[in-house]
């Protein structure tokens, strides 16, 4: 009996064409101009990162800042408690005269409000999404012209609160009080002065963040300037109020 056979006839089907529709075989990269920043190393990871960084840097001068105050408050409240006994009616004797609070400081305070109030609206303008959305487009500078005027108040503001410190102090002389008169006095010009010469960075700080945006530098540049400028004078209005808020309640 013969045995079967078998043949194998060659497959002749074309392999149906691949068309559109499938994508391609790895995800797209991300972010513009086609950067994949979530794969490139820690501090190389585009503006955001970028930001970050300066943001973390001015939080640390920050908080140095306020560790100088908080040394500084506890050597005023610690130095108000000390004295002598007198060796004649046995009692505790103190040098320490409170001393009156000029009225100047009050509306130095409000101007210094006022101008945290204007930094922020400044700081919002740059991130603000339909602006810069345009400026992407290449459809101008809109964040430029909308936070210029705002950093512009807010120079004017610090300007006139330093101002009104000056005139305090002044005030002060007037009367008959210096920097050695009395530890409560010695205090006052120290955590006055101190925090006057740290708002002079801030003020220094907006001149840099103002400059960027008339020389209309790039989006990212002024961003940076104008946030860090932002943070850092937030935190020196919150110093003060502290400032301000220990005089009239520990004298």
């Amino acid at each position: 009996m013969p045995k079967p056979t078998f043949t194998f006839a060659p497959d002749t089907t074309e392999a149906a064409p691949k068309l559109g529709g499938h994508g391609p075989s790895f995800p797209p990269s991300t972010g513009r101009g086609g950067d994949d920043w979530d794969n490139r190393p820690h501090g190389r990871r585009g503006p955001r990162d970028r930001l970050n960084r300066y943001r973390l840097g001015i939080g640390l001068a920050v908080l140095s800042i306020f560790i100088l105050f908080i040394a500084l408050t506890s050597a005023y409240i610690v130095r108000q408690g000390t004295g002598h006994v007198d060796t004649n009616t046995s009692e505790f004797v103190t040098d320490w005269k409170p001393m009156v609070i000029p009225g100047i400081l009050w509306i130095n305070t409000i101007l210094l409000i006022m101008s945290s109030l204007s930094m922020e609206m400044a700081r919002r303008q740059v991130f603000r999404e339909p602006l810069v959305t345009e400026e992407w487009l290449g459809l101008g500078t809109p964040t430029r012209k909308a936070s210029l005027p705002w950093l512009g108040v807010t120079f004017l503001l610090g300007i006139g609160f330093l101002i009104g410190q000056f005139v305090a102090w002044q005030q002060l002389h007037a009367q008959g009080i210096f920097l050695a008169s009395n530890p409560s006095s010695s205090f006052f010009f120290l955590l006055t002065g101190t925090h006057a010469l740290h708002l002079v960075g801030g003020v220094l700080a907006l001149a840099w963040a103002s400059l960027a945006g008339i020389l209309a530098k790039p989006l990212e540049s002024r961003q940076i300037a104008t946030d860090v400028s932002a943070w850092y004078w937030h935190a020196m209005g919150l110093l003060w109020i502290y400032i301000f808020v220990l005089f009239h309640f520990v004298r």
